[in-house]
């Protein structure tokens, strides 16, 4: 294996997790570029479920070294549960580290991320545990680094100027609570005795090691594509770049590292939140596909919206991403299904045009409605297929039709939740 990154080549929850995980086994480093405690990644291992929301999925496989990114914003609280519940099932965390440059989450971030959302008359859907006021502040200069934690004089510093900031935000725009200098003081104290085990101040000689050495690097996003700050959905989007580009600018290696792009996308396609969503289905299929696929978001636990396989989206992420093959998660949920259809198009309701481009303006999806093609169900059990070769042939085609439609080979296909439920093509 190559050095890779893996991506969520939709609105995020495809599955990821799984396919970093068996990625990882390869990998020297894992590294966790981007987002915050709002990604959650499911991870089923010896019988047993892990959940994911910032500690990289690879922890699960001893002598791996496994970064949370400077691209990343962390909540420690939520590290902390995240952590002790590992140390639990006697998960090696010797290989865990973090940037000194990653951002932190502080409680006002929380805070406003809850009020925002409660007091926008267009929601956007966020998961409130402050990630978009973290990265707003990150942006502005107002960030709070990892480092600063271990830096009395540079903290003082910061507080000093960004507190008068968020308590005028919090009391006057929100009628919020706000917060003394001592309080975040002693916050910021437990901050980094959370953190302290995991900091990574001689990240460069690792990172010039591995290269010299020729290590294998595996970097993992979170969300999706479709999410991203700057090519998704705006704005119904998160706060980060998801695309493999933000795998440069949230991991610290250049472009020229990389070697292969993975997408991971569902054999359909789900939203959580707000936002449009043009195969979505509202009906009693969309019930099926929800209930069959266990469609219930890891961090929030709302239930997923879920429609038709969308190879207009694929597409669009095959382009903004230069992704070099497919990984098609839970193809088994079709398992029962007589048809199975895929959107090969748009068609716009106002002068009957068809694109087969995602259009980037989101005001004008309303007018669109998706152009299928219908392809028959295999109506068999394929949870126990361990190669390409005993899919059936309706399966086969399927596959075959979306390797066609997305314009690259589908690398990886997932029949079920486990480690051995996966095919390499």
């Amino acid at each position: 294996m190559e050095n890779t990154v893996v991506i969520g080549a939709q609105w995020g929850d495809e599955g990821k997790a799984k396919i970093t995980d068996l990625l990882a086994q390869k990998a020297d480093i894992i590294i966790r570029y981007q987002g915050g405690c709002n990604a959650g990644h499911t991870v089923v291992a010896g019988g047993k479920t892990f959940k994911f929301h910032l500690v990289p999925s690879g922890i699960l496989y001893k002598g791996k070294i496994c970064f949370i990114g400077a691209g990343t914003v962390i909540y420690p609280e939520v590290l902390k549960e995240e952590t002790d519940n590992l140390k639990k099932e006697n998960i090696d965390l010797s290989g865990l580290k973090i940037s000194p440059l990653a951002t932190i989450t502080m409680p006002y971030h929380i805070d406003l991320d809850g009020a925002s959302e409660a007091g926008a008359k267009h929601k956007i859907g966020t998961t409130k545990k402050g990630i978009g006021p973290t990265y707003t502040d990150k942006i502005s200069r107002h960030g709070i680094k990892v480092q600063d934690l271990f830096d009395e004089e540079a903290l003082q510093l910061k507080l000093d100027e960004i507190l008068p900031l968020k308590n005028k935000e919090l009391k006057e725009i929100y009628g919020l609570k706000t917060y003394s200098k001592e309080e975040i003081t002693e916050i910021c104290k437990n901050y980094a005795d959370i953190l302290a085990p995991y900091v990574c101040n001689d990240w460069q000689k690792i990172y010039n090691n591995a290269l010299a050495q020729k290590k294998t690097i595996l970097f993992e996003g979170a969300q999706g594509i479709m999410l991203d700050v700057d090519w998704g959905t705006y704005p119904y989007v998160t706060s980060s770049n998801p695309v493999a580009g933000g795998a440069c600018t949230g991991s610290g290696f250049g472009p020229s590292v990389i070697k292969d792009i993975i997408g991971v996308s569902k054999a359909y396609i789900t939203r959580v939140g707000e936002g449009t969503f043009p195969t979505e289905l509202k009906d009693e299929t969309g019930d099926k596909i929800r209930e069959t696929g266990a469609e219930f978001g890891t961090t929030t636990g709302r239930p997923r919206r879920c429609g038709w396989f969308d190879a207009v989206v694929a597409k669009y992420g095959v382009l903004v991403s230069g992704l070099t093959s497919m990984a098609v998660t839970k193809l088994d949920v079709f398992d029962t299904f007589d048809e199975i259809k895929i959107c090969v198009a748009y068609k716009d309701k106002r002068d009957g045009s068809i694109s087969e481009y995602y259009p980037t303006n989101i005001n004008t999806h309303k007018y669109l409605e998706p152009v299928y093609e219908t392809h028959k169900g295999w109506k068999s059990d394929i949870s126990k297929a361990k190669s390409y070769d005993e899919l059936p042939e309706n399966a086969k085609k399927y596959l075959a039709r979306l390797e066609e439609l997305m314009g690259v080979k589908i690398s990886i296909i997932s029949v079920g939740p486990g480690r051995d439920q996966t095919i390499f093509v």
